[in-house]
């Protein structure tokens, strides 16, 4: 089964007016139809960029959201609906982030909601799971990261994962530097794929898993071409043009 690498740049709290522009000029130049018609390629921008970074960037590329509510629109002071989001033209929306769930204590019950509504608006989401290094410590990985995804299937049927994409993202690896040797990582998503094809093949065989924690230039080869790495959920690296057309290019 042959599945479309993605790569998405999420830049989190960074970047400005003047920043945004000159990253985009660079990601715009670098990014030809060569890799684009191969590669999907993502920017996640904060959200009071979306209309700005929409406007500038490449045709072949596509937006996406940081978060959104789990409401549809009413009193939720300084969050963001799916529609509202849609209208912007996003394509893609985080749901379920490590830094979402550690700061904001989002649950799995709450992610999943979150994973709903980004349905219901006509938004792909991209499901975040992943362990601490406590928890991989005690052998516990499987059982986090499955949980996670649980929590999904039990709010919108294992189907609705047809429509959307996993990120495998170990939190020990986020921001740290440190990043799972490609064997580890490919044993997570092996799992997963595994995990949910009990349920429907089908689903498994085309859903899309992304790794992501400290992607970067040098190590996203060896990441990407593992067999059940179908692409890269990128941070860090994704604020600098150079390194981030690097790993689109590795995708290839």
């Amino acid at each position: 089964m042959t599945r479309t690498p993605l790569v998405a740049g999420n830049w989190k709290m960074n970047g400005c007016l003047a920043e945004n522009k000159n990253l985009l000029t660079e990601l715009n130049q670098g990014l030809g139809q060569d890799v684009l018609a191969k590669v999907q390629v993502a920017v996640f921008p904060p959200s009071v960029y979306l209309t700005s970074v929409a406007k500038q960037l490449n045709a072949g590329a596509v937006l996406g959201a940081q978060d959104l509510s789990m409401a549809d629109n009413g009193a939720y002071t300084g969050q963001v609906s799916g529609q509202m989001l849609k209208e912007l033209n996003c394509q893609y929306v985080l749901v379920g982030h490590s830094e979402r769930r550690q700061f904001c204590y989002e649950s799995s019950e709450i992610v999943a909601k979150k994973f709903k509504q980004a349905q219901k608006c006509g938004l792909t989401p991209i499901l975040c799971v992943g362990e601490s290094q406590a928890e991989r410590e005690q052998k516990q990985t499987q059982a986090v990261v499955k949980a996670q995804v649980q929590a999904v299937i039990d709010e919108c049927g294992v189907l609705a994962l047809e429509k959307s994409v996993l990120a495998y993202e170990p939190i020990w690896a986020i921001g740290t530097g440190l990043t799972a040797s490609p064997e580890q990582a490919q044993a997570v998503h092996a799992f997963l794929r595994q995990f949910i094809g009990e349920s429907s093949n089908k689903v498994a065989n085309t859903l899309q898993i992304l790794y992501g924690g400290s992607v970067n230039a040098g190590n996203a080869s060896k990441l990407l071409h593992q067999a059940d790495i179908d692409g890269a959920l990128v941070g860090g690296a994704s604020l600098k043009a150079e390194s981030f057309l690097d790993i689109c290019k590795s995708a290839l």
